[in-house]
């Protein structure tokens, strides 16, 4: 039996009052062991900001305003 296959015995045991602290711990586990690097934190935060970026000769972002 795989560790997904006896996690998933086990969450069906779990009483749903308690199933609230299990979705935390699930959620912060499904979180990717990599981070971004610096230059996508830019780019998502020039998304954000409303700016417009260029990714693989892609212009990404908002229309600029006439």
């Amino acid at each position: 039996m795989s560790n997904k296959e006896l996690a998933i015995q086990l969450l069906d045991r779990i009483p749903e009052t308690k199933m609230y602290y299990i979705l935390g711990v699930l959620e912060g586990a499904a979180i990717p062991d990599e981070l971004p690097n610096a230059e996508t934190i830019d780019a998502i935060q020039d998304l954000e900001n409303g700016d417009r970026i260029t990714v693989l000769g892609k212009v990404l972002g908002k229309a600029e305003e006439d």
